[in-house]
């Protein structure tokens, strides 16, 4: 199979530049996929479409500020407080290594080589807040950086970062996107890019959830450097994704033995969710999860065996990318491909909001 397989053209004006007004008033596509049919709905009707019982999976990974800008060290006596943006070092931090030790990718890359280092301000601060150096440089503008110690790096990264918004959302970052490039239910700082399908939840559409009789439990993956990387090769068979850090927790695991053990249905929140489950199953002695930490690259694809996630909440995907694969593989595993495009014709026709800040679908 192709990557090309995967291509479809979608007008401009439909990618989301900015989230929905109100969060959780998100448009939601309904996929039946015994029969292949789709129906428009609303999100927020989420509670009365799930069935009491249902299992909901949910990937509380927390986005950090991790677009920073820097200047190069050796040519810090030429600069002012606030350099000719120019002459910026754009560095979107992608995976934590160690304590200290990143990798990133870096903007304009040919002239960030290894041994080179790099400064990173406040606005309005002469005085750099955090350096580091680059140790390694791979292909497609990743490097290594091991950052100098600081008390407190979260921090700042807090005062100096932007939110990591995606290149297909033509803006700088705003303060709102701090609040709304963030799921509500967010704990666990790492993440590159916010596991989108977590962004139309309320706290009331949350409680009302459970109110309905639906189990809500949560997994962790930081999703890391393949969110930014398009897809390079031809054929699916050929593609390799970057490993990312997930955990297992003791309460998740419980609750999806038993509701396997109990025939319920178990709903993936988002792509990161059903791969993280996914990685877990295959992975698992004897059929039974239990809690653990841990890396995966795991990539889905048409002909992949579902072992545990039996309905999926997505929002719509890049063409020709790794996780419209995922939603096909879902769909069916022989005529999948076709019917997922259907429905993104359906979406397109109807002008659903596309990527990121966009509606959502849900596959049982």
């Amino acid at each position: 199979m192709l990557v090309s397989d995967f291509h479809f053209d979608l007008p401009e004006e439909l990618i989301a530049q900015s989230p929905p007004e109100i969060r959780g008033s998100s448009r939601m596509l309904l996929f039946d996929r015994a029969t292949g049919r789709y129906q428009d709905n609303y999100f927020r009707n989420l509670p009365q479409i799930l069935q009491p019982g249902d299992l909901l999976i949910l990937n509380d990974s927390r986005v950090l500020p991790s677009r920073i800008y820097a200047t190069r060290a050796r040519s810090q006596q030429t600069q002012q407080s606030s350099p000719d943006p120019s002459g910026r070092i754009e560095v979107l931090l992608t995976q934590q290594l160690t304590d200290n030790e990143w990798t990133a990718l870096v903007r304009p890359s040919k002239k960030i080589q290894p041994g080179e280092r790099l400064v990173f301000h406040a606005p309005d601060e002469a005085k750099p807040l955090l350096e580091a150096q680059v140790l390694a440089a791979s292909e497609f503008g990743e490097r290594t950086l091991r950052f100098s110690p600081v008390p407190d790096f979260l921090d700042v990264l807090n005062k100096i970062g932007h939110m990591p918004l995606p290149p297909y959302i033509h803006r700088e970052d705003s303060e709102t996107d701090r609040d709304r490039y963030q799921t509500v239910f967010s704990q666990h700082s790492g993440s590159a890019a916010a596991p989108t399908a977590g962004l139309h939840f309320t706290p009331e559409i949350i409680a009302q959830l459970k109110q309905n009789g639906i189990q809500i439990e949560t997994i962790t993956l930081h999703v890391g450097l393949g969110t930014f990387q398009p897809v390079r090769a031809k054929k699916l068979e050929d593609i390799r994704l970057h490993s990312e850090h997930y955990t297992l927790p003791p309460a998740t695991a419980t609750a999806i033995n038993t509701a396997v053990g109990e025939g319920r249905r178990i709903i993936a929140a988002g792509t990161t969710t059903t791969r993280t489950l996914e990685h877990c199953a295959l992975t698992s002695a004897g059929n039974v999860l239990t809690p653990h930490s841990g890396e995966t690259s795991i990539f889905i694809s048409p002909g992949h065996k579902f072992k545990i996630v039996g309905g999926l909440l997505t929002n719509f995907h890049l063409p020709e990318s790794t996780l419209l694969m995922l939603v096909s593989a879902f769909a069916g595993s022989q005529i999948g491909k076709e019917l997922i495009k259907a429905a993104y014709v359906h979406a397109i026709q109807e002008k659903y909001r596309f990527f990121s800040y966009g509606d959502c679908m849900l596959l049982l």
